[in-house]
């Protein structure tokens, strides 16, 4: 097995004053991830710890953006080797396949050498290629071998994300597409290019997700017949502001919507429902995500759906060596309700696990913020947007915001969540510090008694 770069794998080097530097891995470079490992690498003295991101890609995903990328829009490259540009953390580009809890490693797959790195799955799940080295982002090379390895961690930060779920609705895996991450969006994007006029488009599900998608796609393609399909009543979490907005705007838009129905089945021209069958060309399914089965296959702790139960530290409740973040995570917001799956958990969990970690390993207070939710930012469409403002607990609150300006609102928060990507402490100056705790060794069992 090649090594391109020893930092962060392997054995960590050694430094003058004597002591092995504390590895540090993220597994998953969507915005929980990436954020938390620049964050540590500002917190942090370069020659006290090795951070290691482990992700599939060269290049920071938007998930928020896919239903514009499915629709032709093309989106701006976030290669990390600029984002992590002189910061000492070093980029392993390769699918995780396995975390080993209790041995702390975490098995990983090389990329393959010009593999489709700019089609590649996010978060660190799926395979991509490509190498590159600037200013302190080193990427390994992969062998001629099968690349698999396992990686040393002292410190583990869990932040692989979630994927699509089908709900296992027949026919849905097998014919629907998903917007989840970059190579479902690409693979619709090529299949709605090829539609011609009147062909029918089934958006399946009527949260944020399924909302973006119908309408980015009716403003964008409005020869298309679109439908979208919504178990509850369309928009039924709003405030009544909110929800006739919603309605305006589908209606605007030509937007058929099936209200408290249930999609049974998905065929390759057809969607089943307990009202009836829907002709589709093309089903889009955004029902929901599901976490990882990575973390379930583990020793850590999870609830029912694969996801890591964690402290208000964003540490795991078994295993104090291992941190999970975002989509990953069962962390607990205000009123003791699970945070929701989204950009708007995942980015101040990221915060508070590496502030929790930083201070564990410098000796200092760790902060506890409180996480709560202001608004849920709706993009209907380039023109058209809604602002629901919410209670910490997400609740819809009357008040809501809008039209162009919405849209504009909108567009403000998702260029401003790639720029926290880059910059992790929002611009604020910090002092790295020197860690204080030293790594603690793996424990090997001890040998088996043998009788003469």
């Amino acid at each position: 097995m090649q090594h391109g770069n020893a930092q962060g794998h392997g054995h960590a080097r050694r430094h003058g004053h004597g002591h092995r530097q504390h590895r540090i891995v993220v597994i998953g470079a969507g915005y929980a991830g990436a954020i938390a490992a620049g964050r540590l690498a500002r917190r942090l003295r370069r020659e006290d710890v090795a951070i290691t991101l482990v992700n599939a890609e060269p290049d920071f995903v938007e998930r928020v953006r896919m239903h514009q990328l499915a629709v032709g829009q093309e989106l701006r490259p976030r290669p990390f080797s600029e984002m992590f540009a002189g910061t000492g953390v070093r980029l392993r580009l390769a699918r995780v396949t396995a975390v080993d809890a209790d041995g702390r490693t975490v098995s990983i797959t090389e990329a393959e050498p010009g593999g489709s790195s700019r089609l590649g799955a996010p978060n660190g799940l799926g395979s991509s290629g490509g190498s590159s080295a600037s200013d302190g982002l080193g990427t390994s090379g992969a062998s001629s071998n099968s690349g698999a390895e396992e990686l040393p961690y002292d410190t583990l930060v869990y932040a692989l994300g979630s994927t699509w779920s089908t709900h296992d609705v027949p026919g849905a895996a097998d014919h629907a597409h998903d917007i989840a991450g970059r190579p479902g969006a690409l693979r619709l994007r090529a299949r709605l290019a090829a539609l011609g006029a009147g062909q029918p488009v089934v958006v399946v599900g009527g949260g944020l997700t399924g909302l973006e998608a119908a309408t980015e796609i009716a403003e964008a393609r409005p020869d298309l017949e679109v439908t979208l399909a919504a178990r509850g009543a369309l928009g039924d979490w709003l405030s009544p502001k909110g929800a006739r907005h919603l309605r305006k705007v589908m209606a605007g838009l030509g937007i058929t919507v099936h209200e408290n129905t249930t999609v049974t089945g998905v065929g390759a021209d057809r969607v089943t429902t307990t009202a009836g069958g829907l002709p589709a060309s093309v089903t889009i399914w955004t029902t929901g995500f599901a976490a990882h089965p990575i973390a379930q296959a583990t020793t850590l702790k999870t609830d029912a759906t694969g996801r890591i139960e964690v402290d208000g530290t964003m540490r795991s409740l078994s295993h104090p060596d291992v941190y999970a973040i975002g989509d990953a995570a069962l962390a607990q917001g205000p009123g003791d309700k699970p945070l929701r799956m989204s950009c708007a958990s995942g980015v101040p969990m990221a915060w508070q696990a590496a502030d929790s970690i930083a201070a564990r390993l410098t000796g200092t207070k760790s902060p506890i913020a409180p996480l709560r939710y202001f608004n849920q930012c709706i993009s209907l469409g380039r023109k058209e947007g809604l602002i629901q403002y919410v209670t910490a607990d997400d609740r819809a609150r009357t008040a809501a915001l809008t039209g162009r300006l919405a849209a504009f609102y909108k567009e403000l928060v998702c260029k401003g969540a790639a720029w926290g990507v880059a910059n992790p402490t929002l611009a604020v100056p910090t002092r790295r510090r020197p860690t204080v705790v030293r790594p603690t060794p793996v424990p090997t069992p001890a040998p088996e008694a043998t009788t003469a």
